[in-house]
């Protein structure tokens, strides 16, 4: 059932290449390299021409590397999942990439190859196994798989493997499907139930209740079977035998207040002969005129000639016409022969006028008219009736037209009895009394037992399935029995009934309860009773007991240890373990370590990348970086957080690139068409000895100022500010030095110690700063050096001073305060 099931649920996707090159992507990080890898969801848009291949994880706009974000939120960004990502299937943030509820399975390590997936089960599945073969495997959250891996037995994974080799137990055997639920439902489900992802139980067919653990309506035993067909309703239920049960009485007489009589489909009640309504309103409740209640409750008919009784005694009240009362029995009337001109006619006639004598009809015996069919007697193998007709009885005593048996002893046509529908004397005669009677068909509700209707059978016998109202004999071998003769519900001679039969003793898998041996619950192996929660023991597919219930798995952090029987704690470093120890790890609880023989060891992942969450891989271990990859393929995060307000502002040296590529672009621009004229314009100037003309000057580029005197404004002002602070500088330097420099010699004499230490000196002979910004513009064409190049692109003084250019002597005539015969100095 499994390995069918199974296999169609497995899935298998579409063939992958040997190797992709591609962008892998965990929530910060990526990579760029050759991947093999079918995990997750491929991101792409037609306007970019690298996918990228999202792994598990979630994706915000916090957390995405910015290339990743605007994929993302490109209007032409679609998602493509692998097999078993189908719940990822819209680019928004936040996106979380995760697997379907389920089992993926990969032919190769590091989740590679042609993926075969599995969702959970909608349904259980019993305990069979199917074979697979997976190098690596991703098992969802909140889902839980039982493997066997050969004599290794049982093991429950909770965790991705990537790679199948490095477990405990791989080499001890080829792997098999056991079993595969959710982990969230808040009570385990017993073995006829799987937990779905929803977090409540499915149910096998047959089964209910909130952990799918007693049987449905119409289903009996461990296994749930459906009743016995043409069984209406059975013993049902986990523990029950599916026995037949009586239907339910339809139209039962109380829904008419009948007592003794049938309820028609309108509710009327039509009561058996003899019955009608009683004062109190129930209809059928009391005999009617002519007929008398027994003690055991029948409506029996008056004696001859006698229209009214009393009951009990059955004693005539009063006699019919034409009878009068016998002085010898109070319970019979005799007749009073009619006259014809005052003598009594003779037997077989009668008068009506009283002038003359009429022959009865030849059904009678004798009559008293005014027909000569109203009989008073009548013939022997004839009886009379109530409306006075003479009728004869069958070979089972039933009068002719009716219901009603013949009584030798009244001659007449009598009931039979309370409860009694149809009756019979076997073998009738004329010699046959009324009390050998036996009832044929009861009222509804009441079941035939030795010729007579009664509540129920009796001890020792059973309702026949046949007509649901004759009650059979059970066989020798039991006490009571039901359904048939040898289903036996009670035994001898303190014997127990096991499966309708009569044992000794209970077998293992069940328990004994009232001398009945009830089969423990399909979750026990073996039981105190037959509920769910009553196991004693459990089978190898729930080996976990429990507070009576076994259970499929221990919790996530423990491993089930077969020598005690119980759930026992995994080592520290595991988050799932087969054994005791570190070295039965299935998963690590470190996210910083991976799975090696399983133990949990540090992980040597390269290009800065770390352990992907849930898969327990190197990011780097799924790419192989490529030699041409920039930054050994790490795509580098942004600086801060992104957001969705806009593009991040450009850093200085951007804008500088920026600038020098527009005056590069529009100077070349500017050049391409006049550079050959210009140069042969000044060739002819220098053959014939002319001066520059200005039509052989370089064209001015488009960005360059017409306001020449603000431009040198302005880099006359970031001058002075660099060479103040050259000058403060270079004034540090010769008082903490307490050098002195002669213009007219080369000779160095230090300054007196006085002089340092009281800090007097000579005013400063430089020219003022304010001097050289109160100069003539005009003359700034005659500067030495100007602002650097930093300076008049940035509009901002550099911070280290100005790398000074030599000037001869005579510039520096005015400068008093060093000697003249320097031939030059840098500034």
């Amino acid at each position: 059932m499994l390995s069918t099931l199974f296999v169609v649920l497995f899935a298998l996707g579409a063939p992958v290449a040997a190797s992709n090159s591609s962008i892998v992507c965990v929530s910060g990080k990526c990579l760029q390299g050759s991947s093999n890898t079918t995990l997750g969801v491929t991101l792409s848009a037609s306007d970019v021409a690298n996918s990228v291949l999202l792994l598990p994880g979630q994706y915000t706009a916090t957390t995405n590397l910015e290339f990743v974000h605007d994929l993302l939120t490109s209007s032409h960004a679609t998602l493509s999942p692998h097999l078993g990502f189908g719940n990822s299937l819209t680019a928004a943030l936040p996106l979380n990439v995760a697997v379907d509820p389920g089992l993926a399975i990969y032919p190769q390590t590091l989740y590679s190859g042609q993926a075969a997936f599995s969702s959970l089960p909608s349904a259980p599945v019993s305990n069979n196994s199917t074979p697979l073969t997976a190098e690596s495997m991703v098992v969802s959250s909140s889902v839980w798989v039982a493997l066997s891996f050969g004599s290794n037995g049982r093991v429950v994974f909770w965790d991705s493997v990537p790679d199948t080799s490095q477990l405990p137990l791989r080499s001890t055997g080829a792997m098999s499907l056991l079993d595969m639920q959710s982990s969230t439902c808040s009570t385990p489900c017993a073995s006829s139930g799987t937990c779905s992802a929803s977090g409540t139980c499915a149910c096998a067919p047959g089964f209910n209740g909130t952990s799918c653990e007693t049987c449905a309506a119409g289903f009996f035993g461990p296994t749930c079977q459906a009743c016995p067909a043409g069984c209406s309703e059975c013993d049902e239920g986990i523990a029950g035998t599916g026995r037949c049960l009586p239907p339910p009485v339809a139209n039962p007489l109380s829904a008419c207040n009948c007592l003794n009589g049938e309820c028609a489909p309108d509710g009327s009640c039509a009561c058996n002969p003899g019955y009608t309504t009683a004062a109190n309103g129930t209809a059928c409740a009391k005999c009617a005129s002519g007929f008398f209640a027994t003690s055991n409750g029948d409506c029996k008919v008056c004696a001859l000639g006698c229209a009214s009784c009393a009951d009990g005694t059955g004693n005539c009240l009063t006699c019919g016409p034409h009878f009068s009362q016998d002085q010898n029995d109070a319970t019979k009337c005799t007749t009073v022969p009619t006259t014809a001109g005052g003598a009594p006619c003779l037997d077989g006639s009668f008068s009506s006028d009283g002038t003359t004598c009429t022959a009865c009809s030849a059904t009678c015996n004798t009559c008293s008219g005014p027909t000569s069919n109203d009989c008073t007697f009548c013939p022997q193998t004839h009886y009379l009736t109530n409306n006075g007709s003479c009728v004869s009885a069958s070979s089972t005593g039933v009068c002719d037209g009716s219901n009603l048996i013949a009584d030798n002893n009244k001659g007449k046509c009598d009931t039979c009895g309370a409860k009694c529908t149809t009756c019979e004397i076997a073998s009738f005669s004329v010699a046959s009394m009324v009390n050998q009677l036996k009832c044929t068909g009861c009222l509804k509700g009441t079941v035939l037992s030795g010729g007579q209707c009664i509540d129920s059978c009796p001890t020792g016998t059973f309702l026949s399935p046949k007509d649901n109202v004759t009650c059979t004999a059970c066989d020798a071998s039991c006490s009571t029995c039901s359904g048939s003769p040898t289903t036996c519900l009670t035994c001898p001679s303190n014997q127990l009934t096991l499966n309708g039969k009569c044992v000794s003793t209970c077998p293992s898998n069940t328990s004994s309860a009232s001398g009945a041996c009830l089969a423990c619950h399909p979750d026990c192996a073996t039981c105190s009773g037959p509920s769910f929660t009553q196991c004693a023991s459990c089978p190898s597919s729930r080996p976990v007991l429990t507070s009576g219930r076994c259970l499929p798995t221990c919790s996530k952090v423990e491993f089930f240890d077969t020598t005690s029987s119980t759930c026992q704690p995994c080592d520290a470093s595991c988050s799932s373990c087969s054994g005791s120890g570190p070295s039965n790890c299935l998963a690590c609880t470190n996210v910083s370590q991976v799975l090696r023989g399983g133990a949990c060891t540090a992980a040597t992942c390269n290009s800065s990348t770390s352990v992907v969450p849930g898969l327990g891989v190197c990011l780097s271990d799924l790419v192989v970086v490529t030699s041409i990859a920039a930054n050994n393929g790490t795509i580098p995060a942004p600086t801060k957080p992104l957001s969705a307000t806009g593009p991040a502002p450009l850093t200085w040296w951007k804008t500088l690139l920026i600038t020098l590529g527009s005056l590069g672009s529009l100077g070349g621009a500017v050049f391409a068409k006049t550079s050959w004229r210009r140069r042969l314009l000044r060739f002819g100037e220098k053959l014939f000895g002319h001066k520059a003309s200005r039509r052989a000057l370089p064209p001015q580029l488009p960005i360059t100022t017409n306001d020449v005197k603000s431009e040198a404004i302005k880099s006359m002002k970031m001058r002075n500010v660099e060479e103040a602070r050259h000058h403060n500088e270079m004034e540090k330097m010769q008082l903490f030095g307490a050098y002195e420099y002669t213009w007219a010699g080369s000779t160095r004499s230090s300054r007196p110690p006085s002089s340092v230490s009281g800090h007097s000196r000579a005013p400063s002979a430089l020219p003022s700063l304010g001097g050289w910004r109160d100069r003539d513009l005009t003359a700034v064409a005659d500067q030495v050096s100007r602002a650097s190049m930093y300076s008049q692109v940035t509009g901002e003084p550099r911070n280290a001073p100005e790398p000074r250019q030599p000037v001869k002597k005579n510039l520096l005539a005015g400068l008093a305060r060093y000697p003249s015969t320097v031939s030059s100095r840098s500034y």
